[in-house]
């Protein structure tokens, strides 16, 4: 298990999918063309409307542009870039019922936010208290959310405790990660002083920690 300092603060990054609410004019939008995917690149909430800067990606960009610019909900939208996969905009828009919610937890959810038929999913950032805040905020809203992934961090010590960052930096540095393999879990284990088995589970725990993060802030280009 990692190692935790005292007084240290836990600190938890997740990414949730949230059903959005049908009268949001991405999830109209969004539902009418499934394979595309809206990423809400910045939004700056303005009283009843937000200020967004957002990209399309998708067989057709253009026409799923043209669909945001004539939703009643939208106005005032900006063609800033095109090309034939993508189109990025800016936009005002009524948000009001989105933003009400997202916005009014302890903290916000972190941009880019994508929007794929009908669903958005966000990562946040936040202690365990403010964590179980959100959790508790989603539960009583009756939104129809999943929770993606999750991991625990730590901000003195960081992902990894020290020997699970030593057993990955030996592994790499010895060829353990190489196709063909350079090295073995026994060759490993006798190069960090433990047996296989032991040098099997700190790889394993670490490994699983650092994809869990990589998934987690992954951003597709």
């Amino acid at each position: 298990m990692p190692r935790h300092t005292a007084g240290a603060t836990a600190v938890i990054r997740a990414r949730f999918r949230i059903e959005l609410p049908g009268d949001v004019w991405a999830s109209e939008v969004s539902r009418s063309f499934p394979d595309a995917t809206l990423r809400l690149l910045t939004g700056v909430p303005m009283g009843d409307t937000a200020l967004e800067l957002g990209e399309v990606r998708a067989a057709d960009p253009a026409a799923v542009t043209d669909a945001i610019r004539s939703h009643p909900d939208v106005t005032g939208l900006d063609r800033l870039y095109g090309d034939d996969e993508r189109v990025i905009s800016q936009y005002e828009a009524a948000e009001k019922s989105l933003y009400e919610f997202l916005w009014g937890s302890s903290f916000p959810p972190e941009f880019p936010m994508l929007v794929e038929d009908g669903e958005m999913e966000f990562d946040v950032t936040a202690t365990r208290e403010q964590f179980e805040a959100f959790g508790s905020a989603l539960d009583t809203s009756e939104i129809p959310y999943e929770l993606l992934t999750v991991v625990h961090t730590d901000d003195s010590e960081g992902l990894l405790t020290d020997r699970q960052r030593e057993c990955l930096t030996v592994a790499h540095q010895r060829g353990y990660f190489e196709v063909p393999r350079q090295c073995d879990l026994t060759e490993l284990g006798a190069a960090l002083g433990v047996d296989k088995s032991t040098a099997s589970e700190t790889l394993r725990r670490a490994t699983d920690r650092v994809v869990g993060q990589f998934l987690l802030g992954h951003d597709d280009n």
